[in-house]
């Protein structure tokens, strides 16, 4: 729903897979530090207030698939305050990648200058 409203401000997410995939780093928890890409105010629903979304690099590392190249999504929970998501989690956007499965272990890579990692 959101993908033609992100293509008509310049980012073209047709080579992703039409859904996330959500990825528990726990017990660490991410800080964002600065996102590659940002758009303010997609009011890319018709009752719900207009939203802001970052995007940064991200690349998936598991066994028997090669590694991805990808985006996280990141929805400003500031923004959809009645969306709650748990600070360990992370949204992938990644094309299709047979061999992941759920409860797959992976390991992601993002730039540290774009996201960081604490316990």
């Amino acid at each position: 729903m959101q993908a033609p409203h992100f293509l008509s401000r310049g980012l073209d997410l047709s080579a992703f897979h039409l859904g996330t995939l959500n990825v528990s780093v726990a017990p660490m928890r991410y800080e964002v530090v600065a996102p590659v890409l940002t758009f303010r105010a997609v009011k890319w629903h018709p009752v719900e207030p207009a939203e802001d979304f970052s995007f940064f690099e991200v690349r998936l590392v598991a066994h028997a698939v090669h590694p991805v190249a990808g985006l996280i999504y990141y929805p400003h929970p500031e923004t959809k305050p009645e969306h709650f998501q748990e600070a360990d989690v992370l949204e992938l956007l990644l094309p299709w990648t047979e061999g992941l499965a759920y409860g797959s272990q992976i390991s992601i890579q993002v730039p540290p200058d774009q996201m960081v990692f604490r316990q």
